[in-house]
């Protein structure tokens, strides 16, 4: 009887109820959070409910040695995270997000481009703000690219400079994209005139099938050859926008905008959330990245809109100064925010699909700005 209890108190103390600790307790409410704003608020339900589970998944406590975390060799989770820690991950879905953009938008009115260039401004304030705080030269540009807000781009360029930071970084970009929503509209009102957000935008030109085609070549050589480091993401991200506007392989451009895409978000959610062991995430270091993406992705948002005051100062053509807070890469979130705030003043003015050439001029912006930390810091 007695040898009986004896592995009973032995089968006790390896349950996750005795290993447990308050940190295991914080990080669980926070994954909990995550799945209720995803859930019942809709913030950006396709990260915030893979995350929010792996970070539940990644909170059990467990005994070591069974080879059961995230970062025990040979674990399952440890293979699934594969895909996180060389960027695999981050270039699939760039795969998916080109063949699912049009860029005509964009095409049709080239200077929005400047406001994509401008948000990323947030990325490099953000990066001497790190460095003063004492981080590393490595960690200080894997802080920055938060606010390009582009949630693969931080964890691709983190994986290249400071794997240990993935957690905490992947988190805070992902956070303050699904809190769009709170974060930019009262940035927005505040920078701007009611005169300036009910400027009306043109109707943009027609943009060529053959145009379409072009694009994408000749985006891929400029900016590549600008920035080599960027290939891994911008490559794909070209690569899946010829498939679709190609029109000669809707096989292809249909997979790589679903299946493929879909299935590299949901791994790569879950594998970033169940990386938030709380005995590896909860630290003061932590505490600082949340800060500094809050900072960063503020930035980028006032810098864009900002720039775009700036334009209508040499442009006898008036842009509306709101879509500046598109160029963060946080496809459609920004965007979509962007066309809510200008009609909120005019319920006839619709910037959506020019906000959406500002959001997709950003998620090359963050690329080439990711390249261009990776390329400078790879050596520090």
């Amino acid at each position: 009887m007695e040898e009986v209890l004896q592995l009973f108190l032995k089968f006790g103390t390896n349950t996750g109820y005795y290993l447990a600790s308050y940190k295991y307790i914080i990080m669980i409410i926070i994954g909990c959070v995550f799945i209720y704003l995803a859930i019942a608020k809709k913030y950006e339900p396709l990260l915030l409910l893979p995350i929010g589970f792996g970070i539940l998944v990644g909170n059990v406590p467990f005994f070591k040695g069974f080879g059961l975390g995230i970062y025990e060799e040979n674990s399952v989770f440890h293979y699934l995270y594969f895909g996180v820690r060389t960027g695999v991950y981050p270039s699939i879905v760039f795969l998916g997000l080109g063949a699912m953009t049009d860029f005509s938008s964009l095409l049709a009115r080239p200077k929005l481009m400047l406001l994509g260039a401008a948000a990323q401004m947030g990325i490099f304030t953000t990066l001497l703000g790190a460095l003063y705080l004492g981080f590393l030269p490595k960690e200080a540009g894997s802080i920055a690219i938060i606010g390009g807000a582009d949630g693969p781009t931080s964890i691709f360029l983190t994986a290249k400079l400071a794997p240990h930071l993935i957690g905490p970084i992947a988190i805070a970009a992902y956070s303050y994209m699904a809190l769009i929503p709170v974060i930019q509209p009262p940035i927005m009102r505040l920078l701007t005139t009611r005169k300036e957000r009910l400027i009306r935008m043109s109707e943009p030109r027609e943009v060529s099938k053959k145009e379409r085609m072009i694009f994408p070549v000749i985006g891929v050589l400029l900016c590549c050859f600008l920035a080599p480091t960027a290939l891994p993401l911008l490559g794909p991200l070209f690569l899946g926008n010829i498939l679709k506007e190609s029109g000669v392989v809707n096989r292809l451009a249909n997979t790589a905008s679903s299946a493929i895409i879909d299935t590299a978000t949901i791994f790569l959610g879950f594998t970033v959330g169940a990386s938030t062991q709380a005995d590896v995430f909860l630290t003061p270091n932590s505490i600082k990245i949340f800060l500094l993406g809050a900072c960063a992705f503020s930035i980028a948002t006032a810098s864009g809109v900002i720039f775009g005051k700036i334009m209508n100062l040499f442009s006898k053509e008036k842009i509306n100064p709101l879509l500046g807070a598109a160029g963060v890469s946080a496809v459609p979130g920004s965007a979509r925010e962007v066309h809510l705030v200008g009609q909120k003043e005019d319920p006839t003015n619709y910037l959506l699909m020019h906000a959406m050439a500002c959001n997709a001029s950003g998620v090359i912006g963050s690329a080439i700005a990711a390249g261009v930390l990776w390329s400078f810091m790879v050596n520090l």
